[in-house]
């Protein structure tokens, strides 16, 4: 298929490029990256996240270049990052270690540890605040510094608490199976295309940089009816874990010889589903299994929608389509997603003329006839 050149070539582009330029700066406005890393971390998040590049400043960057374009800001970060070299790969990481901010559970009101609300919309009622109109800065500072007096008069434990995981408290009790560890390589859908059927790790890459909107409404037709999975979240938590590497020239690759590099926020979803199975004796009986989703930042409802839809898509043989992981895979990914459909505004001349010239000769033949 041949394309025919846009009238006007370079020059109708550069105009077209310069006139975008003219739309971001006509405000007269400049856009601090501090000012959207400060404001805007869900939205630094969801990017990181659909990205797959944790960078939170790379990533305020192509918001602002994107001018708040999510689509367009992932596209930008997923292209950077295909120009990044690979120096090593990080140990597995054990979120057991998170540093949690947030945990809370739907399955139980007291869980080992306790509950931790920790920052969240869902206890707000959602109206129009109007008082951010006449935000300034220096009433900002006020309330910070009478914020952070209330958290000197805390007694806070010095000692670095971790959280235990709810679905071990039941494995203790023999209400979930235990499952002996998988030391297989993870699939790496940046290094290879998928081609299904795909293994679960592939599958789970897929989901957690899969488009927000996306997993969401998919994992919402599930709980509908398109499947009629509805899970109870065992636990949803929210922090930082830290990222270790090993030396690439030491043969010794225990724990205490690991190096740590950093951290990265993290949300993390473990959804306890019911089953129903059959007993020894062939009785129905009700049993649960686990979904589970993580991704970068705080995006606890994309988390749960995956977690959903790894279930899901663990049982291949229901003809639901929330079911079939090449329906839901390749219907998720945001640049895929966007490229496909933004190519229609591509020249199709010759190939819409060709339909054109088939119904003429119809007609044309039905009106000889």
């Amino acid at each position: 298929m041949g394309y025919v050149a846009v009238k006007g070539g370079t020059e109708a582009i550069d105009a077209s490029l310069r006139r975008l330029q003219y739309d971001r700066l006509k405000g007269e406005k400049i856009l601090e990256i501090e000012t959207i890393l400060a404001t805007m971390k869900s939205l630094v998040d969801q990017v990181m996240s659909e990205s797959s590049l944790y960078a939170p400043y790379l990533a305020a960057l192509a918001i602002k270049q994107a001018e708040g374009s999510m689509e367009e800001a992932v596209f930008i970060m997923r292209a950077h990052r295909s120009t990044l070299p690979r120096l090593y790969y990080s140990e597995t990481a054990e979120t057991e270690r998170m540093e949690v901010k947030r945990r809370i559970s739907a399955s139980f009101k007291d869980i080992p540890g306790g509950q931790l609300l920790g920052a969240t919309t869902d206890y707000t009622h959602r109206l129009m605040d109007f008082d951010l109109l006449n935000e300034s800065v220096e009433m900002n500072a006020e309330w910070l510094h009478e914020f952070a007096k209330e958290v000197m008069e805390l007694k806070p434990d010095a000692e670095v608490k971790y959280f235990p995981k709810v679905v071990d408290y039941l494995r203790k009790e023999g209400l979930f199976k235990n499952y002996s560890m998988d030391e297989t390589s993870p699939f790496d859908i940046t290094k290879q295309s998928i081609q299904f059927p795909v293994p679960r790790s592939a599958r789970l890459q897929t989901l957690t940089r899969g488009q927000t909107g996306a997993v969401t409404a998919l994992g919402y037709a599930s709980l509908r009816g398109y499947g009629q999975v509805h899970p109870t979240v065992g636990e949803v938590r929210v922090g930082e874990i830290p990222v270790l590497i090993s030396h690439p020239h030491e043969l010794d690759e225990s724990p205490e010889n690991h190096y740590y590099i950093g951290e990265i926020e993290v949300t993390e979803v473990e959804s306890f589903v019911p089953v129903k199975v059959k007993n020894e004796q062939n009785v129905e009986q009700l049993e649960f299994e686990i979904g589970y989703g993580i991704c970068y930042g705080q995006n606890e409802t994309k988390a749960i929608a995956m977690s959903i839809l790894d279930q899901c898509l663990e049982h291949p043989a229901s003809s639901f389509p929330t079911h079939d992981e090449e329906f839901v895979l390749m219907h998720i990914d945001s640049v895929e997603a966007t490229g496909f459909i933004s190519h229609l505004k591509l020249p199709h001349y010759v190939t819409f003329q060709s339909k054109l010239d088939s119904v003429r000769q119809v007609k044309k033949g039905e009106e000889q006839g």
